[in-house]
């Protein structure tokens, strides 16, 4: 993904700005570094995923996985995954 290097530029020399478009005050900006990491995109696999057939598409999706042990940042992985996955694939609502 490429950085929009007008808004880079901005926000890099005036951070304030960023602040004052949130309604936050100005001099918020002092306690925040500015910066525009790259994010990797992972491979993920669902233990399981059902689908409803293409004549029911009201109905939800359901998102398997079957843990045995604690697993640290499980939610977070979990919620990854699913919102991913709606990047990546297109369901028709209607």
């Amino acid at each position: 993904m490429k950085t929009d290097t007008i808004f880079y530029q901005l926000f890099q020399n005036f951070p304030s700005i960023f602040f004052e478009l949130i309604g936050q005050p100005a001099t918020d900006a002092s306690t925040y570094q500015f910066t525009s990491p790259e994010v990797k995109q992972r491979a993920f696999r669902f233990d399981g995923l059902f689908l409803p057939l293409a004549d029911s598409p009201e109905l939800p999706i359901y998102f398997v996985e079957v843990q045995f042990q604690k697993q640290p940042k499980f939610s977070a992985r979990l919620f990854a995954e699913i919102f991913l996955y709606f990047y990546q694939y297109e369901h028709a609502k209607e």
